[in-house]
């Protein structure tokens, strides 16, 4: 084997597209597209913590990142200890994505084709924000809070 020869890139199964992660405009660290991702297709989907619903509000109350994703009535899933690159996607009034609850996993698919270096956002829709945490996605039409 040669030596000098670039390592190969290592994506999860679940990981459809190379992404990044980097400094973010909008919050903090975002996720960033590595190579052009055609809409419509499968970016990839994150992993975490099974956990109650009841135990998600009050993990949720304890942090001020959140990163839980309700599933159901009753099961809800926390990212806060996941490796899985796409828990760092930002909201955004104008995104690029949609997260996708499809048999209990949550996945993340292009509304439209992303350039690379693009970050890949998506509309958070209901939060236990309850609208008093301030939007930075700076999108025109931005609705101002999660």
């Amino acid at each position: 084997m040669n030596a000098s020869a670039a390592p190969a890139v290592v994506r999860p199964p679940w990981q459809k597209f190379a992404v990044a992660v980097k400094p973010s405009a909008i919050d903090g660290h975002g996720v960033f597209a590595a190579e052009a991702v055609p809409r419509r297709l499968k970016i990839g989907e994150i992993r975490g913590e099974a956990i109650s619903v009841a135990e998600a509000r009050i993990r949720a109350t304890r942090s001020e990142r959140i990163m839980i994703v309700e599933l159901s009535a009753k099961k809800a899933i926390d990212f806060s200890k996941s490796l899985d690159p796409m828990r760092f996607t930002n909201h955004s009034c104008r995104s690029n994505a949609r997260l996708c609850i499809r048999q209990g996993r949550v996945e993340f698919y292009a509304l439209r084709d992303i350039a690379p270096g693009e970050e890949i956002t998506v509309d958070y829709g209901e939060s236990h924000h309850e609208g008093r945490l301030r939007c930075r996605c700076g999108a025109p039409g931005c609705k101002g809070a999660l």
